[in-house]
């Protein structure tokens, strides 16, 4: 019998600890949410310079092969980075369309919860 009571005693203090550290430091969140940013900014970055390279590539092949001033390579370094930018530009709306549709779940979750506690 005293067992078990110490271990009613233990479990209630268990609680009573983890509701302090959670009034304290809040609720836990990701540590990945730098990492994705990162990620993120990489990869925009990537898809600009991918876009120069192939650019600069194709304008200088034209001109090594027509034997041209580098109008070529002028034209098809705008060209890929517009290329760039737009592929940059449709990477930042998925990752906002991510963004608010993880709040929107947040945003639900907690609804459910307030409607349980009621």
């Amino acid at each position: 019998m005293a067992d078990q009571a110490d271990d009613d005693r233990l479990k209630a203090l268990d609680a009573r600890i983890a509701a302090a550290k959670a009034a304290v430091h809040g609720p836990r969140r990701e540590t990945t949410d730098g990492h994705k940013q990162a990620q993120l900014a990489w990869r925009m970055v990537i898809e600009l310079v991918a876009g120069l390279g192939i650019g600069f590539g194709i304008g200088y092949g034209l001109d090594a092969l027509f034997g041209t001033l580098p109008i070529f390579l002028v034209l098809f370094i705008l060209l890929g980075f517009a290329a760039g930018v737009k592929t940059m530009l449709r990477s930042a709306n998925e990752a906002q369309s991510r963004i608010i549709a993880g709040q929107d779940q947040t945003k639900v979750a907690r609804a459910t919860d307030d409607e349980e506690d009621d």
